[in-house]
């Protein structure tokens, strides 16, 4: 099978890394890709979102599969325009993907569908919401509607209305948030849990949590993602496919209804809240950093799944997983999550075990030929034991051999999961 892959993050690094396992794959090309997915496949200078020029390589190089990594080109129609030349891909439509493009959409559905969710109310100018929280003198979760590269939501402390107005007026300021969202506050621990739809059926993979601050003990601003690990211990496997009837099957039916049946992997935020679980978010991708620690523990064909879900052929498939767990931590560079900085040069990744993972996210090759930083979001390393203590310590033994100017990274990835 010739495979395009689609992105350039270090979750395009982890699909790549899997996808070039299968026997099924005969050669595998990246729309940018980088340094990392170019010792995997050939990475081909495009932009994620040129559709035309995708489509043109795909038809150029008889690419029998497309696979999208990141939410952009699929909220703006890249499925539409391979849909329109007869070329399978996975990832959903772009009105499909609106789950994720789409704040207010998103809730709607899940609550036609009955989809266990926090209250909400959707506002179309910051000063209707302002007036709302105003008259309402209570704290809300501030959400802008569209995408924001999973910055655009602020959490103020319970009670303070100050900083829900002030949330409200600093995602209005931005182009996600033209319309806001203001959500009840849930508390519990989050998990983030992922399922593959073939438009009909859903098959959930195994439960990941992530860490999105960037300070440890979850202080500090909100990120893409700081790093990752798997199985979440909080949800095992017996509970996550439980929750297949509960959240995704009644969404798949509302959508096909609707005659926009989701076919992709959707990704279902969740918090174990005292009243049970309920969803906080849909994302119509891969998570990053989930994927980076999910991947490494999947037995089965990637591509084959990968595959079966674009042609809705989903029917008697199961998923086999390895045992053991998964760590992944992420290094960023200086100033993220707000001005990182670029150029720093990159030493350490020759001397990682050879058992060790390091995704590549925000890197590049500069004139002289050196690895250097190229995004906040660095490097994933991550490390597969037994248990999760021995990843998490083997994670962090080999995160230290990495070194570049103003490296930063979390010290407590994965202590929650080793508390649970």
């Amino acid at each position: 099978m010739r495979v395009l892959l689609v992105g350039a993050g270090g979750r395009e690094h982890a699909l790549a890394w899997k996808i070039a396992q299968s026997p099924l794959c005969e050669h595998l090309w990246i729309v940018p890709g980088n340094p990392g997915t170019a010792t995997l496949g050939t990475n081909v200078d495009l932009a994620a979102d040129d559709a035309a020029g995708i489509v043109g390589l795909a038809t150029r190089e008889q690419i029998d599969l497309v696979v999208v990594g990141p939410e952009a080109p699929l909220v703006e129609g890249l499925g539409e325009v391979c849909e329109a030349v007869d070329l399978a891909m996975f990832g959903p439509s772009s009105e499909a993907a609106q789950l994720e493009g789409s704040k207010a959409f998103a809730k709607m559905i899940m609550l036609e569908a009955g989809v266990p969710t926090a209250a909400a109310h959707t506002f179309d100018d910051s000063a209707a919401a302002i007036a709302f929280v105003e008259a309402d003198q209570q704290a809300w979760v501030v959400k802008a509607d569209g995408l924001a590269a999973g910055k655009g939501v602020i959490v103020p402390e319970d009670g303070d209305v100050a900083a829900t107005i002030s949330a409200i007026r600093e995602l209005a300021a931005t182009n996600a948030g033209t319309r806001l969202v203001l959500e009840e506050k849930l508390t519990g621990p989050e998990v983030s849990l992922l399922a593959l739809c073939d438009g009909e059926r859903a098959i959930p993979l195994i439960a990941a949590q992530d860490h999105k601050r960037i300070g440890d003990n979850d202080t500090g601003g909100n990120t893409g993602g700081m790093g990752s690990y798997a199985p979440a211990p909080i949800l095992p496997y017996a509970e996550a496919q439980a929750l297949v009837d509960v959240i995704f099957a009644p969404v798949l039916r509302i959508m096909a209804a609707r005659n926009i049946p989701y076919r992709g992997v959707l990704y279902a935020g969740l918090m174990l809240t005292p009243n049970g679980v309920k969803v906080i978010e849909f994302n119509a991708r891969f998570g990053d950093p989930e994927t980076q620690a999910l991947l490494p523990l999947l037995k089965s064909d990637l591509l084959e799944l990968l595959h079966k879900v674009a042609t809705s052929n989903l029917a008697d498939v199961s998923i086999e997983w390895h045992d053991g767990a998964a760590v992944c931590v992420v290094l960023s560079a200086a100033g993220y999550p707000s001005k990182p900085r670029t150029g720093d040069v990159i030493t350490g990744l020759d001397r990682l075990p050879s058992d060790v993972l390091a995704f590549h996210a925000g890197t590049a090759t500069n004139a002289q030929g050196e690895l250097v930083t190229a995004g906040g979001r660095v490097l994933g390393i991550t490390a597969v034991a037994p248990t999760l203590r021995e990843a998490r310590d083997k994670a962090y033994a080999a995160s230290e051999l990495v070194q570049f100017a103003g490296k930063y990274q979390r010290s407590d990835i994965a202590a929650r999961g080793l508390a649970q």
